[in-house]
Formats: structure tokens, sequence, C-alpha cells
């Protein structure tokens, strides 16, 4: 045992947030996170624009809005195609790199975003949508952490809606993650020593989406990572300690608005029968959970057959209503791979397009413009006029009831900035209160119910406590771009000067200095030699 002590750990809670948690604690589900919040200054985290796990958890780790930092959604895009997001892609410094900088080393596992992993003075297990069993840093080291805790997963180990699997099974397996992440942080922990740490918890995002907000399963999963939170505020001895997510969760009540839908009857959207099917980063999922690093998906010789039959008009819909009528289409679907339903249904046709939604997580609408898409149509003469058009047709959409269906409907640049602007939305629309689930999906009509009915809302939580940390101070306005500064900061670092956040009043704010631009080599205050005696020492030299 030595006298190390960790300056700060981050503790990642996906999509925790205030009405959750009061939820939670009403319930005397989760006093470890709750202790955190009572002894120590907590507030609501408002989220970026989009508040979807792939694109915010770069930028709280970045300090940068995409703009910046370029990832904006599950999937980059090379023209009209597309392929799923790496760390690759987020085209800015982390925190633990800029760290780096000043001698201090990280331990960081599960963070949504981060395979393949960057080389640091510390340890690295990548997270969400990077393949199972991902490469992490330094090599070798997840092999280390299996022999240690006996088993390490990023995913479960069944594909959704396998009706194989029971609930009780499939619950089984969340919680058996959650307590994987936390032992294989704290095994680390005590191997590397680190300055700064950070560990992620996943499964209470997705607790919701796929079991549609049943609480009692929501319970389970919190309480699991209740427990490992408790360990690691016993075990790993932070001088500070920082709990925050990268945005909220809740209930959907009201109506799912089809934006493609609406754009093609207003003559903006053109389509098209089969093809490869709306960008998403669904069709290759378990092909991550089975541990292969794809990067994007095409159709097999099945769902390539599907595509063809749907453009002489047997479309999925078309064939699903068919046997609806005779009461087949239950026993049918168990069959039918999830993939042809996307290759036989009717698409977006984006280069005949003018302006279309890409993916409904982007939350916003892309012109099809003249030398900036592959077969773009619209004059970059007409831009500007063809995007205040949009605005102002978007702006005025009304949902069924009559209420405004957008809270804001804004060109880009009021979100974004940076050398990545370009590769978002041209027009940001951000649903009224994040009650209405948006859709990029052709079904026939502009309205009906919401496809989940939870979803994520813009306020997630910070919280933090410990050693120089003002417990009173408030924490309105705390915004998702606050948080690396702010732990910077309270480690004594000055952030970057690029980080659009600022030092939330927990700390004193130091100040911001210049660091080399990213992909230009940083310099290390540790030498190779430090480095590799260090890692030589721990045995993985």
């Amino acid at each position: 045992m030595t006298d190390h002590k960790m300056k700060a750990l981050l503790i990642g809670i996906d999509a925790g947030c205030l009405p959750v948690f009061d939820r939670l604690i009403e319930d005397d589900v989760i006093p470890n996170i709750q202790s955190i919040c009572e002894n120590g200054a907590v507030g609501p985290l408002t989220s970026q624009i989009p508040p979807w796990t792939p694109s915010a958890w770069p930028s709280m780790y970045t300090g940068v809005n995409p703009g910046k930092h370029g990832t904006f959604g599950f999937v980059d895009y090379d023209g009209y195609d597309w392929h799923v997001v790496s760390a690759d892609h987020v085209r800015e410094h982390a925190m633990w790199t800029l760290l780096e900088e000043h001698d201090l080393s990280s331990v960081v596992v599960n963070v949504p975003v981060t395979h393949p992993p960057d080389e640091i003075d510390g340890a690295i297990i990548p997270g969400f949508i990077g393949p199972e069993h991902p490469d992490s840093h330094p090599a070798g080291i997840l092999d280390d952490v299996i022999d240690e805790i006996g088993e390490y997963r990023v995913y479960p180990k069944y594909e959704r809606d396998d009706q194989e699997w029971t609930d009780d099974e499939k619950m089984e397996e969340y919680t058996s993650l959650v307590r994987m992440h936390g032992e294989a942080f704290r095994y680390l922990e005590g191997e590397f020593e680190p300055d700064f740490g950070f560990v992620q918890f996943q499964k209470t995002d997705t607790v919701f989406h796929e079991f549609l907000g049943d609480w009692e399963k929501v319970k389970q999963v919190y309480a699991e990572a209740d427990r490992q939170v408790g360990k690691l505020l016993a075990e790993c001895d932070a001088e500070q300690v920082f709990l925050a997510s990268d945005h909220g969760m809740g209930p959907y009540d009201k109506q799912e608005f089809r934006v493609n839908e609406f754009l093609h009857d207003e003559g903006y959207v053109e389509t098209t029968q089969g093809g490869k099917g709306m960008p998403s980063w669904n069709p290759i999922r378990s092909q991550l959970r089975e541990g292969e690093n794809e990067e994007t998906w095409e159709p097999n010789i099945f769902e390539r057959f599907a595509a063809t039959i749907a453009k002489h008009g047997f479309t999925a819909s078309r064939v699903g209503k068919s046997l609806r009528s005779i009461g087949l289409d239950s026993l049918i679907k168990p069959y039918v791979p999830d993939n042809v339903a996307r290759t036989a249904s009717e698409q977006v046709d984006f280069p005949a397009s003018t302006a279309y939604m890409r993916a409904r997580v982007e939350l916003g609408v892309r012109i099809n413009l003249q030398g900036r898409e592959p077969e773009g149509i619209v004059p970059k003469s007409e831009y500007e006029d063809v995007r205040s058009e949009l605005i102002d047709l978007l702006a005025g959409v009304q949902t069924p009831e009559g209420e405004p269906m957008f809270e804001t409907v804004a060109p880009r640049e009021e979100y974004y900035n940076g050398e990545f602007t370009e590769s978002s939305v041209d027009i940001v629309t951000v649903p009224k209160d994040f009650e209405y689930f948006i859709s990029a999906q052709l079904q026939g009509e502009q309205f009906g119910p919401p496809t989940e009915p939870w979803n994520h809302k813009l306020d997630g939580v910070f919280a933090a406590m410990g050693e120089g940390i003002d417990e009173s101070a408030s924490l309105e306005d705390a915004h998702l771009y606050d948080v690396a500064p702010t732990i910077m900061a309270a480690m004594g670092i000055q952030y970057s000067e690029r980080m659009d956040g600022r030092v939330l009043p927990v700390v004193d704010d130091i100040g911001a200095t210049s660091y080399p631009e990213y992909g230009d080599e940083l310099e290390r205050n540790v030498s190779d030699e430090e480095v590799e005696s260090r890692l030589a020492d721990l045995g993985y030299l």
C-alpha cells in the first residue's frame, strides 16, 4: 500500500439528471451518489445540441463544441455515405493528453468514443461505440484486467429484442457490465496510481431506451452503479470527486415528428425505393458486440434482394400490412433480419433532394449544396435564401395539439464554431422541451406515436466535492463544456484557451493557456525512458 492519492476522480453517469436522482433517492436506491450531492456542490448541467452520447462525451472531455472536435452523432459522413464514429473522428485534445503535458497521469475506463485509445502515461480501456474487446492502452492491459477480475465486456451478450433471453437474464447482464467497469477501474487505479481518473457507466442510459423507462429495472441498474460509486469513494481516495452526465433522461409524452416526411410533403425531399437505409450505427451494432472493428455496413445478398424487390413496389411497409391482415406478422418477424426492413423501405433520395434530415440525433436539416455534397443541387448563390426559407417553414410547424413543434430553429452558427462546422447540419431544430421525439424515417404521415417513450433531456447533472471545493458555490448555468476546464483548474492546471467552457465557481479559475493544435506533437514532460520504466515495473514491458 502506498501513500499515493489521486488528485481528481470523474465519475460519468450516462443520462444522469436531478429528476431521476430525486426519484431514486426517494426510493433509497443511490445513497452513495446522494452523499456526493449532499456533501458537495450540485446542480443541473446543460448539455449541448445535439445531446447524444457520441457527440456529448467528446465535448465533455475536450471542453469544445462539436464544430471544433468534429463529432456530431453516431455516424460520420463521406458525401451521402456514412460510417460509425471513433476516437479518430474526435480531432481535439482530450483532458488526459493535456494533463500529460504537465506530467500528470490518467486512467480512463469505459468512456464513449475513446477507441482507438490515446497513448498516454496511464491506461485507457475504451467504451461504447468501439468494438467488444477493444484495443486498449498499454497493449495487453485488457487481458491483464480480465485475468484479475474474471471477465470484462463493453456490451451485453444478447441482441436487443432477443426473445430467448428473459428480462431477468438481461438485467443480470446490465448489472454485470456496471460491476465489471467499476472493478476494472479500481484495479487499474491501484496498478497505475494515476493523478486523474475517469470511469463511465453507460447502462444507466440504455436501460431507459431498451426497457422503455421500466422503473424497477432502472432501480436495479442504478443500485449497482451506486454500489460501484461507493467502492470508488472508499478505495480510490481522491482529493476531489466530480460526477457528471452527458445529458438527462425523461418521458416523451408528445407526438413523434417525422422531419423528412414533412420535407417531402413540402417538396424538399425526394424518395427512392430500397437502398442502404437511413444513416445509423444500428446495422453494425451486432458486429461491434461480436468484437469486429467495423466502421460501416453494406447490405448482404438477402438485404440487397429486399432492396431490389422494393423498387417494384414490395416495400417492408406493404409486406408488413399484408402479414398483419392475416395475422402472421408476429410469427414471421423473428426470422427476418432487422436490416431487411431497412433496405426494403422507402428511403430519402439524398442526391435528388434539396434538403433532408440525415439522422435524427443530429437534430437538424442538411442542404444538398453544390460543391460540398457529391451531387449537390442547390447553388451556393441560393444557399442563404433556401436556408432562410426552410428556417421560416420549420419554425411554423405546429403539433396536432396546436403547439409549436420546435423551441428553436436556427442557423448552425448559433450553436457551432470551428474547423468542422461545415460537417454539421445547416439548420438546427430543437424540439420544444424535448417532449417530442424527432424521426428521420419516412412512414407516410408527419406525426405519430413516439418511437421511444423515454429519451434524452437537455439537463444532465454536475456535482463536485472534496479538498478546495466550494460546496456553497452556485452552479447556475453550468454547461457541458465547463467540465474539462473546471477539473483542470481544480488540479492546478491551466486549461486550453481553445475550450469553449468556463471554470465553474466551485474552484478558482487559474486561467487558460495555449497548447499545440491537435495533430501536432505535444511536448511530453515525462520522458520515454520514464514511461518505459514505469510500464516495466508494472509488468507490461
